[in-house]
């Protein structure tokens, strides 16, 4: 079973990093709820950062979340005023690898610090969205669902976590985040 898993993981990794300029429509609602969900990079991202505020507890299952949510619509807002942010692709890829192995070794960090963790790599998904995001109502709705996408998988990222914290699961949690490390690492390459 993990051996399978593992070829899973692998063979929706090999895509390269999608959360950069042209890749997809983004005019409206609908657009930016779906964008969110086909891209492997932002995927795999928004669910560590749930399992990793799951992981945490406490207020970190709202501040680590929500801290990614601001900063990556502020990383939105200067990706649309065409403010330059260096490495922009290299940042989306270390996202998945950098969260992932959080999870994997269920780093036990100050709630703070995995705040400031995930709000760096927010600034670069924000970033890469809001440069290809146009700057009328259509790209503000694009904008707002694209939020609601994240913020949905950061909820089924934190109900996996939740389920970790269980013993029965945590192996389980921690084998995912390994998987999601080993997918940046794919899309690193790519």
């Amino acid at each position: 079973m993990t051996r399978f898993l593992l070829m899973v993981a692998l063979v929706f990794a090999v895509a390269p990093a999608q959360a950069h300029t042209g890749a997809g429509a983004v005019f409206g609602l609908a657009a930016g709820i779906s964008h969110p969900l086909h891209g492997i990079d932002h995927l795999l991202a928004m669910v560590a950062v749930g399992m990793l505020a799951a992981l945490r507890g406490g207020r970190a299952l709202w501040i680590v979340p929500l801290a990614f949510v601001g900063v990556m619509v502020l990383g939105g807002v200067l990706g649309v005023a065409n403010v330059p942010l260096p490495f922009v692709e290299l940042g989306i890829a270390l996202s998945v690898v950098v969260l992932g192995a959080l999870v994997a070794f269920d780093a036990r960090f100050a709630t703070p610090v995995v705040a400031a963790i995930v709000g760096f790599f927010a600034l670069m998904h924000g970033h890469a969205h809001g440069t290809e995001m146009p700057g009328t109502a259509l790209g503000m709705t694009y904008g707002l669902g694209f939020v609601a996408a994240t913020a949905a998988l950061h909820g089924l990222g934190i109900g996996i976590g939740l389920a970790g914290t269980k013993q029965a699961f945590r192996s389980a949690v921690r084998f995912g985040g390994a998987a999601m490390a080993v997918a940046g690492l794919v899309l690193l390459a790519a």
